[in-house]
C-alpha cells in the first residue's frame, strides 16, 4: 500500500494482462510438471507392487512344496523305519522255523536253540531303540515307566520301592512302549 503523501511505485501496480498470463502459464507448467512426477511415481510403486505379489506367491508355493516335500520325507522315513525293524526281524523268524523243523531235538538243544533265538530277539530290539524296563527290588517305583499293580508289605524295603517285577516294561526310543507292571512296597 502507499501513502498518500507517495506516488504509486512501479512495482505496487497491478500485473499487467501479459505478466497475469505469463505466471499463469508457469503455474500451469509446474503443476503439469508435478503431475507427470506423480504418474512417474505411481507407475513405479506399481512396478514394486507387482514385484512383491510375485514373490509373496512365489514364497507362498514355496512354503507349500516344502511343507509337501517334509511330509513326503516324515512318510518315508515311517515307512523304511519299519522295514528295517521288520527286516531285523526275520533272523528270528528262521531260527523259529528252524527250530520247529527239528523233529528228533533234545530238550537241553530246544533250550539252546530258544536261548539263541531270545538274544536274536534282544538284539534285534536293541538295534530298533527297543530298551528293556526291568527294575530290580529295592529300586525307586517310576511312575513315568512302571505300573504298580499292587502294594505288598516289605519291612526290609524302604516303601515306594519296587518289591517285585510281574512283567518287563519296555521304552522304545526313550517312550514307554508298555510300563513295567511291579509291586511297590507299602508303607508300615
Amino acid at each position: 500500500m502507499t501513502h498518500p503523501d507517495q506516488a504509486p511505485h512501479p512495482s505496487d501496480a497491478p500485473f499487467s494482462p501479459e505478466e497475469l498470463e505469463a505466471a499463469q502459464a508457469a503455474n500451469e507448467a509446474d503443476a503439469l510438471a508435478q503431475l507427470e512426477n506423480l504418474q512417474a511415481e505411481l507407475a513405479a510403486l506399481q512396478t514394486r507392487n507387482a514385484e512383491l505379489a510375485d514373490q509373496a506367491l512365489r514364497a507362498q508355493a514355496e512354503a507349500q512344496n516344502a511343507r509337501r516335500r517334509a511330509d513326503e520325507e516324515i512318510a518315508k522315513g515311517r515307512k523304511f523305519a519299519i522295514e528295517s525293524f521288520a527286516e531285523s526281524l526275520l533272523p528270528v523268524i528262521d531260527s523259529l522255523e528252524a527250530g520247529l523243523k527239528a523233529g528228533n531235538a533234545s530238550a537241553e538243544q530246544l533250550r539252546e536253540g530258544t536261548e539263541a533265538t531270545l538274544r536274536q530277539l534282544l538284539s534285534a530290539l536293541e538295534r530298533n531303540k527297543v530298551v528293556e524296563v526291568n527294575p530290580a527290588p529295592g529300586d525307586k517305583f517310576d511312575p513315568a515307566s512302571q505300573q504298580a499293580i499292587s502294594m505288598a508289605p516289605a519291612p526290609d524295603q524302604a516303601p515306594g520301592t519296587v518289591v517285585s517285577v510281574l512283567q518287563k516294561g519296555y521304552l522304545i526310543a526313550d517312550r514307554v512302549l508298555r510300563p513295567a507292571l511291579v509291586t511297590v512296597a507299602a508303607a508300615a
